[in-house]
């Protein structure tokens, strides 16, 4: 399935830039392409830069890094439900609140590397374990209605979403 087959019913046009970011690749090309590519970009942080961050009340870079964790694992379990066939409609989280709970500024660089790796390669696994039936289920994520493949694009564009801001506000 490539993304250029997503149907708009099928994501909250809230997330329309970030998969739009992805071109005409598929769901598993774009979550081993975003594994392999933040890993290599982890590893070129330097060790105190993890808790820099680019203005007052913005995240530091270790926050930002888990946020992209955290934000994966919700995407990943509502794909998990979705593919199958729960159609309990579920709650959005606040990232902010999350973030705050995080403990990020106590986490290594490569504490954030390992973590980072355990969760994308499950993401991997599970949407290379989904049927193209799979992938066509939805259900209702924070208040909208959303596809199992729509939530693989949604990981990988939220991903350059947020490299984007740490390469262009963070100078790295």
């Amino acid at each position: 399935m490539k993304v250029s087959q997503l149907e708009s019913w099928e994501y909250d046009p809230y997330y329309a830039p970030y998969i739009k970011t992805l071109g005409n690749v598929t769901v598993l090309d774009t979550l081993e392409k975003g594994y392999d590519s933040m890993v290599e970009y982890i590893k070129g942080i330097p060790e105190h830069k993890m808790t820099y961050a680019y203005a007052r009340e913005k995240w530091t870079v270790a926050e930002v890094l888990l946020h992209l964790i955290d934000a994966e694992r919700v995407f990943q379990y509502r794909a998990l439900r979705f593919s199958r066939n729960d159609k309990t409609a579920l709650p959005g989280f606040d990232q902010d609140s999350y973030v705050e709970e995080s403990g990020a500024g106590q986490k290594t660089k490569e504490q954030l590397l390992e973590e980072f790796s355990a969760v994308r390669k499950a993401s991997i696994a599970l949407f290379a374990s989904c049927t193209d039936a799979l992938l066509l289920r939805w259900g209702i994520a924070s208040g909208s209605k959303v596809s199992v493949r729509a939530l693989g694009c949604i990981i990988g564009g939220h991903q350059r979403h947020h490299l984007k801001i740490l390469k262009e506000r963070y100078g790295l």
